[in-house]
Parts: structure tokens; C-alpha cells; sequence
């Protein structure tokens, strides 16, 4: 792919960290944001290239949102022209490929860890309910603005956040458009911790995703595949499909590799992942 504008990227010891990076714009989601995040997560995802994603971002907001050029620039949300059912129906693709944006997140084979400092609004609450561990900083807040302009979250926080909250506190965030504090926001489970500075915050997420990126990729791959189905079915339905996912995955040679490891003080060597075929 093409050189991002909204992101940095850099890959090391199997640990791959996207940056948000437009801290003048307060990290605003430009339509450029809604291709290249995408982009960068399915060619780390789909090329083994990374064990582990973090995502963290610059200047003094994680994300102040949907950028208003997307509504306004005559392609979007504010498009005319043609039968009001039509547009209606080019409307809902439009929404649907921006939660596809986001759902690459949650869809990738490898963990994301969200590191957010400062507002992570609108847009950002969809974008880290999408990420399978989140950590904030202590001024960070977490707001779902959306009602305070009049339309409701549509690209993923409803669907996301009711599973990681009590639904009393979603209902609270999305009605009234108050700020959930970094400090409330670990109490209900939103992050799982809160830290005085950015840089403390980043630390930790960076050595907790290098102890991730230590463990076999399949393990993790297929943990990660587990919670997920579990969050979405029956406790039944979870177990019947974990029992069918081991008669295919079950890895004796990781195991004792693992095994090998420990005995013998040592790091252990697990393979890749392999690379998703993308042409038949």
C-alpha cells in the first residue's frame, strides 16, 4: 500500500504499533483515515507480519472523531441527488464500509491493544470498542458525541459496547453525551488500567504486547477467535465450537516446545502465523 497520511507504522520483534498522527487535527477521522486504517490492519493481519497490534496516537486527543469533511464533501453522508429510496440504500453501504473499518479490528487474527490519552470521541469510542485490550491515560474521557449533533453511533459502539459495559452506563453515554472518565471508565471494565502519563501508559502496553508476541500465534489466534464467538453465541454453542476448533488446531509440537522452553530457561520458538491467500 501507499504511504499512509493519518498513521505511522513501525514493526519490531513482532509487535506491530499504528500511530494516529495528525495531532493538529486533534487526530480528526479524515475519509483518508477510513481507507488506510483498513489498509494497514488486513496487510499486518493478512501477511503475518506481526503477532500483536498496539494503536496509540500523538498530541493531546486520542481521536476527536469523524472528521466534518466526511459529512460535508459531497460523497459521503450529505450526498444528493437521485430517488430518495435509492439514496437511502446508498446511504446504508456507505455506513456499512465504514464499520468495516473498524470490524477489521476485531476480525484480525492477532490482538489490539488501544492505548488512548486524552478525548477519544465519537468516532474513537467505536474505533477502541473494537480493540481487544484498552488502557487510557488519567486525563483521557470517553464520550459518545454523536447525540450531541443529532444522529445516532452507528459504526460499531452499540453492538461493542454493551458487551464490555453495564448497559445502564451505554444508555447514560449515549442519551445525555456526558464524558465517561478514565477513572470510571476502568471501574466498569472499559480499560483495564489508568496511568499518570502517556508515556508510563505506552510502556506497559508495548512489554504486555511483547509478552503476547513471546506465546504461540496459533494459541493466541485461536483464544482470540473463542472470546470472540463466545461474546456472540450461547455458552453451549461456545463449547461446541471451541471442541471443533481443537479436533483441527490442537498443536502437540507447540506444546512441547513450550514445554522445552521452560525446562531449559529459555524463550520459545513458535512459527508464524501463515500469510492468508489472497488469490485462488
Amino acid at each position: 500500500m501507499t504511504d499512509p497520511t493519518c498513521f505511522k507504522l513501525s514493526i519490531e520483534n513482532n509487535v506491530a504499533h499504528i500511530v494516529l498522527d495528525r495531532p493538529k487535527a486533534f487526530n480528526a477521522m479524515t475519509r483518508a483515515f477510513w481507507n488506510e486504517l483498513p489498509a494497514l490492519v488486513h496487510d499486518i493481519n493478512d501477511s503475518a507480519k506481526a503477532r500483536v497490534i498496539v494503536i496509540s496516537s500523538t498530541g493531546k486527543h486520542f481521536t476527536a472523531g469523524m472528521d466534518l469533511s466526511v459529512f460535508s464533501d459531497g460523497e459521503g453522508v450529505a450526498a444528493q441527488g437521485g430517488d430518495q429510496y435509492a439514496r437511502a440504500e446508498a446511504f446504508r453501504q456507505f455506513v456499512l464500509r465504514l464499520q468495516d473499518s473498524f470490524s477489521c479490528l476485531d476480525n484480525a487474527r492477532i490482538p489490539v491493544l488501544a492505548a488512548i490519552q486524552g478525548g477519544c470521541i465519537g468516532g474513537g469510542v467505536d474505533f477502541i470498542s473494537a480493540c481487544d485490550i484498552r488502557y487510557a491515560t488519567e486525563d483521557a474521557f470517553f464520550q459518545i458525541h454523536e447525540i450531541n449533533i443529532g444522529m445516532t453511533a452507528d459504526v460499531g459502539t452499540f453492538p461493542r459496547l454493551c458487551k464490555l459495559i453495564p448497559e445502564g452506563w451505554v444508555r447514560e453515554l449515549a442519551y445525555a453525551g456526558r464524558r465517561l472518565p478514565a477513572q470510571k471508565a476502568k471501574e466498569i471494565g472499559l480499560v483495564n488500567d489508568v496511568f499518570a502519563t502517556q508515556e508510563a501508559m505506552l510502556a506497559h502496553v508495548l512489554q504486555l504486547a511483547a509478552e503476547i508476541a513471546e506465546k504461540s500465534p496459533v494459541a493466541v489466534a485461536g483464544s482470540k477467535r473463542m472470546i470472540n464467538y463466545a461474546r456472540d453465541h450461547s455458552i453451549a454453542d461456545g463449547l461446541d465450537y471451541i471442541a471443533t476448533w481443537q479436533a483441527g488446531m490442537f498443536a502437540p509440537p507447540h506444546m512441547m516446545e513450550a514445554f522445552a522452553a521452560k525446562a531449559q530457561k529459555r524463550p520459545a520458538a513458535f512459527p508464524d502465523l501463515a500469510p492468508i491467500r489472497k488469490k485462488m
